[in-house]
């Protein structure tokens, strides 16, 4: 009989002790998957450290030697007009002349009584977009040597490129992850919580576009960090 009465106690023990454990497990449990998501944004404006400007210009004509002699000489005015501005020779780069045979297009529409219509480009690639900036606005000197340059479309758009992201990393990240922070002590405070070790994060992509579309040389850099926190009492 004091036997079964010490073998009972034991079970008892044993049963209270589980219980016990079950329930501490089941708590922290419950509070290893109580979390909160927040974002974190860091954004900032850089300016553009390297431009490509094109200067593309047409001929028209019906002889394609004397056509082919006035590119060159064209060329040689605009490749003279950029080095007298600062521009080096590396800088410069002159692509192929692109020919359309009017009379071969089979769509032609044109009244034009010139044969050929040919589009010649002048590109200059550029560390330094303050000079070219400057010179995008006295291009109008080549008008007064007989060259006209286009203005902007789809296939010759001036662009201002940020080539830098690497140097400005680190600390976007660190300031997108400390908002993050700041965000998700607020959402603990006001739930009376208190916010415990990250559980997942997520850096996020960079963007870098142009700041508005009169400052194409000015771009806003932005980075949005998702980060996940544990939440506890």
């Amino acid at each position: 009989m004091k036997n079964r009465i010490v073998e009972s106690s034991i079970v008892a023990l044993g049963l209270l002790l589980l219980g016990l454990s079950i329930r501490s497990g089941i708590n922290a449990f419950s509070q290893r998957n109580r979390t909160v998501t927040v974002k974190g944004l860091a954004e900032i404006e850089m300016p553009a450290d390297k431009v490509i400007w094109p200067l593309p210009y047409k001929e028209v004509g019906n002889d394609l030697p004397s056509l082919y002699n006035n590119l060159k000489m064209k060329n040689q005015t605009i490749l003279s007009f950029l080095k007298s501005k600062g521009i080096k020779d590396e800088e410069i780069s002159i692509s192929a002349p692109q020919v359309v045979d009017m009379q071969a297009e089979r769509y032609n529409v044109s009244k034009s009584p010139y044969r050929y219509n040919i589009t010649s480009v002048v590109t200059v690639m550029s560390d330094n977009v303050d000079l070219v900036r400057k010179l995008m606005s006295e291009q109008g000197e080549l008008l007064n040597q007989g060259i006209a340059v286009m203005g902007e479309d789809y296939q010759h758009q001036v662009q201002f490129l940020f080539t830098k992201l690497n140097d400005i990393k680190p600390k976007m990240i660190e300031e997108a992850t400390k908002n993050a922070r700041a965000t998700a002590e607020k959402f603990a405070k006001d739930s009376g919580s208190k916010l415990g070790k990250i559980q997942s994060a997520n850096q996020g992509q960079f963007s870098i576009t142009d700041r508005d579309a009169n400052t194409p040389y000015i771009k806003n850099v932005r980075v949005v960090s998702t980060v996940s926190y544990y939440l506890k009492d």
